[in-house]
């Protein structure tokens, strides 16, 4: 296929026009896109089927994030005049995207998993799917720590599978439940994810993903970036900014390879609080950078919600955050202690529930 004059082009099949209902999606089609030069390349089809006739998933790339360091605390090496630097990076999306753009997003009453199911017909057992008319160049797991948000859980789900196939990923989805009623660990939890999606398939990329945010662009691509992406930026909690440059809390995307570099999530932190920094920490530890999308494609809505019971905050987090650097090594993937209790193949993803113990150890659930 051509490409605009100037620009390196990828072939690239046609979307699958049922993916692009405006009623289903609720999206508003604007007619360019902020980020793109030129128009979508044209699509070539079967003048018998109308299909693509191209078979693989190809994607095309543009120039649409910028990179910063994150805020390391005193004691780590080149904290001392640390500066936030911008960087082009090459984010990659399908040229059908370029013309998309905000996902209005409400959350339906009463919503049903039952319903989820049925606006999703190609969705395999386990929460698996694969793009019927063209082989996919991307493999994304999305790995969603949970325990007791079940409604966030349906909205998500109802939100995020029309999103991935838009997108054309070959995507799965694993919800891990942390049994018990002992205090929440989300890195954790975020490792075991790592640890079993690994297992199935040889994914190469992992989306950690919080129940309670729902993406509001399709131009946020949910594929990985050549440093450690923190894609959600812009949360209308925060009112649709970054809360402080160093945050990497949220929904963030690693290769396998960085997150092994970085040694994975710290296993420590228990409560809310703490862990998405240690994170940002490890990333600058282990000599990459983050990269995010533009504060207009990495926006998110958050699910409002009471006090998570079992959630409460750590208040050892800021004392934890001064120890990174001599931590991060030990703490992490090659320490991961967890007992694996049940995995289920289910319609919209695959369930893992595991005994993680507590701050004392791998004790037996409750």
């Amino acid at each position: 296929m051509k490409g605009t004059r100037g620009r390196a082009s990828v072939t690239l099949a046609c979307a699958v026009p049922r993916f692009f209902s405006g009623r289903e999606r609720r999206v508003t089609l604007r007619e360019e896109s902020r980020v793109s030069r030129g128009r979508p390349f044209p699509c070539d089809r079967d003048p018998l089927t109308s299909r693509p006739s191209e078979r693989i998933c190809t994607l095309s790339s543009h120039v649409i994030g910028v990179s910063s360091r994150p805020w390391v605390p005193p004691g780590v090496p080149g904290a001392a005049g640390y500066r936030s630097r911008n960087i082009a990076l090459s984010a990659e999306f399908p040229a059908s995207l370029q013309q998309g753009g905000p996902i209005r997003v409400t959350l339906p009453e009463n919503l049903l998993l039952e319903e989820v199911e049925k606006k999703n017909p190609y969705v395999s057992k386990g929460g698996r799917y694969k793009p019927p008319d063209c082989e996919s160049t991307h493999k994304t797991a999305v790995i969603i720590p949970h325990r007791g948000r079940e409604q966030h859980l349906k909205y998500l789900l109802y939100y995020l599978h029309p999103f991935l196939q838009r997108q054309q990923l070959n995507y799965g989805i694993y919800i891990i439940h942390q049994a018990g009623n002992f205090t929440f660990n989300r890195a954790k939890l975020l490792n075991v994810g790592f640890k079993e999606a690994m297992k199935d398939e040889d994914w190469d990329c992992l989306f950690y993903h919080d129940v309670d945010l729902i993406p509001e662009d399709d131009r946020n691509i949910y594929t990985c970036d050549k440093f450690p992406k923190h894609a959600s930026i812009a949360m209308d909690k925060f009112g649709y900014k970054l809360p402080y440059k160093s945050y990497f809390g949220g929904v963030s995307a690693l290769s396998p390879e960085q997150y092994m570099k970085m040694n994975g999530f710290p296993n420590n932190y228990w409560g809310w609080g703490g862990e998405d920094d240690d994170i940002g920490i490890r990333v600058a530890l282990s000599g990459m950078i983050i990269s995010r999308p533009s504060i207009q494609h990495g926006r998110y809505k958050m699910i409002k919600h009471g006090h998570d019971k079992g959630n409460e905050q750590n208040p050892k987090r800021f004392n934890m955050l001064t120890k990174t650097r001599r931590t991060w090594r030990q703490d992490g993937m090659n320490s991961l202690q967890y007992l694996l209790l049940s995995k289920e193949l289910q319609p919209l993803y695959t369930n893992i529930t595991v005994n993680i113990g507590t701050d004392k150890g791998l004790n037996p659930h409750t």
